[in-house]
């Protein structure tokens, strides 16, 4: 940001992101080759568009100005003016012919609240606008809303993975929101771009702040840069591989070609060692024996020895083993650090001391009163379980005995009396006299 706040457009007060930095506009030069046409950007960098200058009043690189459209008027500011506006138009591949349209005028304090009032519709919009499309059961995504500043335009950003038949969706759009709708189909990089976020280095996405064109990244990218193929950690915001993969990725390949090929085995005497992994900056390859009977030793080997390993192995040679070839990595010695006596150097006043030994005392006291109070109170539970105890056992057999003497007499009582009856009905009855 040449002439803003230096957020990287991270703050909300009015910057633009993806902009070309116009050094230019620093100079006191004027610009040679001039064809009075400027780059706009619209919506905090979201979209560009190139438009005829006019010859009066005299605009400059940061002004709002009010431009004309295919639908109305737009409110945007000049992000470039100048020679670079035709380095710009022939990276994009945009002929002079192709611009149509014009800057009307400079934006007045009035046109300034006008777009406020068109950009404090979107959020609302894109709330309903989601709702809408998730009723018509659509497997689309909208990820954001832009309106012309004359709010007689909509233009709705949506992803999705195939094609979408949207007719119905746009007639419920145009029936909600009175306004001409458009849609627009974005990727996922793009679209973590309009949202923004922070990505795991801290800074700004850069698709977000700089990055304008999207190369493709591969898996290759990660293996040549010895990176382990982990989906989770190679994948950014928007769920694709991440664009710094390749950032480096040339200073890789270029260390790469001084690296021996096809150097994976290694065959001596001993066996045969295996690559295990490469130190590409330090030049160093790091070899196992496959049959090793010592597990888990590696060899570390510089490029030169193993390019003689592979002459000797294709001569038919083979060395007899690989500590002979091994590389000496001297180990930094850590530094003994002494410890003083400070006995004699730092005492304590007297009363310092008897502080300390007054809390000492004290938190002894507190700590063997807080002993004795569990144990006592540890006692007396016990004791109240045995009374408990105690109280039931007696009431268990008070209850058995009532039963008892309310129940019906025992066995033997009864045999005695039924033996009894029947020696009256037996026995003959006596004369009478």
């Amino acid at each position: 940001m040449p002439l803003g706040c230096r957020q990287n457009g991270g703050c909300n007060s009015g910057c633009n992101r993806l902009n070309t930095f116009d050094w230019l506009s620093l100079q006191n030069v004027a610009d040679v080759q001039d064809d009075g046409i400027v780059e706009v950007s619209f919506h905090n960098g979201m979209r560009k568009g190139f438009y005829f200058r006019p010859a009066k009043p005299e605009l400059f690189t940061g002004d709002m100005v009010v431009v004309e459209t295919d639908t109305g008027r737009d409110i945007g500011c000049i992000s470039l003016s100048g020679e670079l506006v035709g380095l710009q138009m022939r990276k994009k591949k945009v002929s002079p012919e192709r611009v149509k349209h014009k800057i009307i005028r400079k934006a007045s304090v009035r046109d300034r609240e006008i777009l406020q009032e068109a950009r404090d519709l979107e959020k609302p919009t894109l709330i309903k606008a989601r709702v809408i499309a998730r009723s018509l059961g659509l497997e689309m995504k909208i990820g954001a809303v832009e309106y012309q500043a004359d709010k007689r335009k909509a233009t709705f950003y949506y992803t999705a993975d195939g094609r979408v038949d949207f007719r119905e969706l746009i007639r419920h759009y145009a029936r909600e929101f009175r306004v001409k709708i458009e849609m627009r189909q974005i990727g996922s990089r793009q679209e973590a771009g309009l949202i923004g976020g922070i990505g795991v280095c801290g800074r700004e996405l850069c698709c977000s702040t700089w990055l304008t064109s999207f190369k493709s990244v591969t898996t290759s990218a990660a293996r040549y840069q010895n990176l382990a193929i982990n989906q989770a950690k190679l994948s950014g915001q928007c769920g694709r591989l991440k664009c710094c993969l390749n950032y480096e990725l040339d200073t890789y390949m270029e260390a790469l070609r001084d690296f021996p090929k096809n150097a994976d085995k290694l065959k001596t005497k001993q066996g045969t060692a295996v690559l295990f992994k490469m130190d590409i900056f330090e030049g160093l390859m790091y070899y196992s024996y496959a049959n090793s009977k010592v597990p888990g030793r590696i060899y570390t080997l510089p490029i030169e020895r193993v390019r003689e390993i592979k002459e000797m192995n294709k001569a038919g040679e083979l060395p007899e083993d690989l500590m002979a070839y091994v590389l000496e990595i001297e180990e930094p010695q850590e530094e003994e650090i002494g410890f003083d006596s400070v006995n004699d150097v730092v005492e304590l006043p007297m009363e310092e001391r008897r502080k300390k030994r007054r809390r000492s005392r004290r938190k002894k006291r507190s700590g063997e009163q807080s002993g004795n109070r569990k144990q006592g109170e540890r006692k007396q539970n016990n004791k109240n379980r045995r009374d408990k105890n105690k109280k039931s056992d007696k009431t268990d057999e008070s209850q058995k005995r009532s039963d008892a003497g309310k129940g019906k007499p025992s066995g033997k009582s009864n045999k005695r009396s039924n033996r009894n009856r029947r020696n009256r009905k037996n026995k003959p009855p006596k004369d009478k006299k």
